[in-house]
């Protein structure tokens, strides 16, 4: 097997497998296009990062070594019953491709988690969630190939320990594996999941006749798309920071200093609080320093606003977690991947 025959380039921009439009070079890029040729570049180089829709990171610096794109695709009934069918997805399926393909066969479970950018196999990695719904809730299992030895392994619900917007492969396993190939749960007679967020109200605004799972990601998508900015238009990741989930007790103490504080009661002795309106209340909504910055119309969105470097976008975040530590001493986590 060589370079050649794989075909390995050199010195790729990746400007244009990222959603926030930075440029950083990688010294090799190859494109994995199904579960064999990827072990079979494995065989030849273990990689330096492994690239889904680029969706979720922030490239900081050029690439040494080898950048594999994962673009394994399929989408396949594999069970039914009476109740449930069992799909298998490639890691390389537009993740709202497979929502759309599952809403148009009837199939319920991921309406809620429309339009939410990136790959399939990133979905598990992230835990993506969105109005009241997360992966784990219609997850089954996931085949992956470990990197050091190029064997399959499939992992359940319990192995990949599902977390707020985290998974054994964001901890223990980071870097260790690369998803092949997603299997989910989805329900035949859908339960419509209407809870978080103005779903109900936009649907009848939006003078939607029912109320289904079609109707749900309709509204999910107007909603999305009134308040996030699109990658194509201008350069972001998405929510960059995960919402901060804190005690009770320094809720209270946040209350009496800040009595309109936005939270969520998590359980009897957490309380989630929203990013985006931390950092709008400290002042960065639409600020813009240099070439980056806050959205106008979103604080949890980091911007590149034509020709910054991931470098200036991290800096952007550390100066804004930095805030949010000093007024409600409250320490943002990113959601986003940096890759150093």
């Amino acid at each position: 097997m060589s370079a050649d025959s794989l075909n390995i380039q050199k010195n790729v921009d990746l400007s244009a497998y990222n959603s926030f439009g930075l440029k950083a070079i990688a010294e090799r890029f190859v494109t994995a296009h199904s579960l064999e040729n990827l072990r079979n570049i494995l065989t030849y180089e273990k990689p330096r990062l492994i690239l889904g829709g680029g969706s979720n990171m922030l490239l900081v610096n050029d690439l040494n070594g080898l950048v594999i794109h994962n673009t394994i695709k399929e989408k396949r009934l594999i069970a039914e019953d009476e109740d449930f069918v069992w799909l298998r997805f490639g890691a390389g399926e537009n993740w709202h491709e497979c929502v759309i393909f599952s809403i148009e066969n009837g199939w319920g479970g991921i309406e809620n988690l429309s339009l939410i950018p990136g790959t399939m196999g990133a979905a598990p990695i992230q835990n993506i969630g969105a109005y009241g719904v997360e992966l784990k809730d219609v997850f089954d299992s996931l085949d992956a190939v470990r990197i050091e030895d190029n064997t399959l392994h499939t992992f359940s619900s319990n192995d990949c320990q599902f977390g707020y917007r985290n998974s054994v492969f964001k901890q223990a396993l980071k870097g260790k594996y690369i998803i092949t190939s997603v299997v989910l749960k989805l329900r035949k007679h859908p339960v419509l999941n209407m809870k978080y967020g103005a779903i109900k109200q936009t649907i009848e605004s939006l003078g939607l006749e029912e109320i289904n799972i079609k109707s749900i990601s309709d509204a999910v998508i107007h909603i999305r798309q009134s308040k996030l900015p699109d990658p194509k238009v201008i350069g972001n990741a998405g929510s960059f920071f995960k919402n901060p989930i804190i005690t009770k007790i320094h809720f209270e103490k946040l209350e009496k200093q800040f009595p309109n504080i936005v939270h969520y009661p998590v359980d009897d002795q957490h309380v989630k609080v929203p990013a985006g309106w931390l950092i709008d209340q400290a002042g960065w909504k639409g600020k813009q320093v240099g070439q980056t910055g806050t959205h106008k119309n979103q604080a949890l969105v980091l911007v590149n606003h034509g020709h910054a470097t991931g470098e200036e976008i991290y800096a952007h975040a550390q100066r804004i977690q930095a805030d949010i530590l000093k007024v409600y001493d409250i320490k943002l986590e990113m959601e986003v991947n940096l890759i150093a």
